[in-house]
């Protein structure tokens, strides 16, 4: 029995082959005590203090707040911000804790039944009692742990693409909201709720100080693959491969746009597209593609080659620098590691050990072309040497 043929903790007695086949983007799952005993990893004044650092994408909701009612805004904030907060009724929502706190980061690897390109961030609200962000839904799949406190969670069933919404405000919050039966409950520290894109959720802060941590996962959307795939096509087709009409009739009416033309084009277009190898060089690169583009620095000065064999010689561990994203593929042409929007080809053992996010260290160095493209990802930004208690 392999470990994903295994009921898991996280998901209650499901495998995670009966979660996939029966939940994932079908329909809501509650599971009660997904981590047993879970403590968070991070406290309110931690979450706070991100908020008040410049970089860091943070949202102040304030369901009664001065100037509006649900006013949104964005930090960094200061102290002041927080003094001024009303006792309740108002949210912090910090995006990409996991970037920032290697044991948030961690909370990553539960989901590991799932490939971790599809993997976006994990965000962390903050809500003294009465704290939402209103009724609305989300196009992405999300499972929300509560971390502490208390959290009460009502469902509106799947809804439209057009659902109305309330207009004049910074939120999508839907005009009207009806609870589904049996779609009403308090999660209370290690309960998960799953929620697959477009279904109407409303969550409340109950009587204590709560927060929740929202796994959410990337999901590009028809205009914006059609766009970025168009693009990096476009990059690698030559000027000479264009519309042609050999063998047409003559024209009936000069100045007619006829059927015979209009299937020659979408014949055009439809074989150009319909490139299986372009397509996952192009899906690899998107997916890898940072959330945030400055977080990955490249090193200056960049380190040589043999500075990189001897730190791992020396036993220091190569990790994943926070915001990178890693990913491989293998097909008749060769193995790709996508990194960060970039692509690099190398051995299946190489890719597959890089993508790996345990810390590495000298045995990398035995596979073929590790040190040449371990020193690359290095001085790009999306490696690099820390210690390993402390890997900011």
């Amino acid at each position: 029995m392999s470990q994903h043929d295994k009921p898991l903790t996280l998901l209650g007695d499901l495998t995670p082959a009966d979660f996939l086949a029966n939940y994932w983007q079908q329909r809501p799952l509650l599971i009660r005590g997904a981590i047993p005993d879970f403590v968070s990893p991070i406290e309110p004044d931690e979450l706070a203090g991100l908020a008040c650092e410049p970089g860091v994408e943070a949202r102040l909701v304030e369901e009664k707040g001065p100037d509006s009612a649900w006013q949104v805004s964005h930090g960094p904030f200061d102290e002041a911000t927080f003094e001024r907060l009303p006792e309740g009724h108002w949210s912090l929502l910090v995006q990409a804790v996991d970037h920032y706190v290697p044991s948030i980061a961690a909370l990553m690897d539960e989901f590991d039944f799932l490939p971790r390109w599809r993997l976006d961030d994990i965000m962390i609200s903050y809500a003294p009692p009465g704290g939402s962000v209103g009724p609305h839904i989300d196009q992405y799949d999300v499972f929300l742990l509560q971390a502490s406190g208390h959290r009460r969670w009502q469902l509106g069933g799947k809804q439209p693409d057009n659902a109305p919404i309330i207009q004049g405000i910074d939120l999508r919050i839907l005009e009207t909201f009806e609870i589904e039966p049996d779609s009403d409950w308090t999660l209370a520290p290690g309960d998960m709720l799953y929620l697959p894109p477009g279904w109407a959720h409303h969550g409340v802060s109950q009587t204590d100080d709560c927060m929740t941590i929202s796994v959410g996962f990337r999901a590009p959307s028809a205009d914006e693959s059609i766009t970025s795939y168009a693009d990096y096509l476009g990059e690698q087709l030559p000027a000479s491969q264009r519309y042609s009409d050999a063998g047409m009739a003559p024209a009936s009416q000069a100045g007619e746009l006829d059927d015979a033309a209009i299937e020659r084009m979408r014949q055009f277009m439809l074989a150009t597209l319909d490139n299986p190898e372009q397509i996952a060089q192009w899906f690899g690169r998107v997916m890898t593609q940072p959330k945030y583009m400055d977080q990955v620095v490249p090193l200056d000065p960049p380190m040589e080659e043999a500075a990189v064999v001897a730190h791992l010689q020396e036993g220091e561990p190569l990790f994943h620098m926070p915001g990178s994203r890693f990913a491989w593929r293998s097909d008749t042409s060769g193995t790709t590691l996508f990194v960060d929007g970039d692509g690099h080809a190398c051995s299946e053992a190489l890719a597959k050990r890089l993508a790996d996010t345990e810390p590495m260290y000298e045995e990398v160095l035995e596979l073929e072309g590790a040190a040449s493209l371990l020193t690359q990802l290095i001085n790009s930004g999306s490696l690099g040497f820390m210690s390993e208690e402390d890997p900011e």
